[in-house]
């Protein structure tokens, strides 16, 4: 069973070790990519509006 906590632990390693092994650009991209991969995930997943998100970088506002 994954939790968050390991998750979270997880992804800490991968990016100390990243950093250590690559440097620190390599650290920037692969956290981005990780980033990226996450939000993909929660709009696939439907627990991002992808819209609503947009919206909210463009200055709207939700009246919800």
């Amino acid at each position: 069973m994954t939790t968050a906590t390991r998750t979270g632990m997880l992804v800490g390693a991968v990016l100390a070790l990243t950093w250590a092994i690559l440097g620190f650009w390599a650290f920037l991209f692969v956290g981005l990519a990780m980033l990226v991969g996450a939000l993909v995930g929660r709009v696939v997943d439907g627990r991002l509006d992808l819209s609503s998100l947009i919206g909210a970088f463009q200055g709207k506002r939700s009246s919800s």
